[in-house]
């Protein structure tokens, strides 16, 4: 399972631990990655999809996967992703 959301696109990043002596080791910050099921009203179906928490909170400032997918960048979303915000949006209003 890839460690990248869906919707935003946030993926693990590269850092150190550092010790108290100030000794760098290498970790992966990994993001907080949900698979939820989301209800489309357009689409009438529910669609699953692993998102990290922000985008989580996100979409449920928006309102809904639907007006969510219709504001969003499609650089950052999945293939999944795409394909449902094309599906929405060809279905109309």
């Amino acid at each position: 399972m890839s460690k990248k959301c869906e919707l935003t696109g946030k993926k693990p990043i590269k850092g150190h631990n550092v010790s108290h002596a100030n000794n760098k080791t290498k970790r992966r910050f990994l993001p907080s990655i949900k698979k939820v099921k989301f209800k489309s009203d357009i689409l009438k179906k529910n669609v699953k999809l692993s998102v990290s928490n922000s985008a989580l909170r996100t979409v449920d400032f928006k309102g809904g996967i639907d007006k969510f997918l219709k504001s969003a960048r499609s650089y950052k979303l999945s293939k999944k992703a795409k394909k449902l915000k094309t599906e929405i949006i060809s279905k109309g209003i």
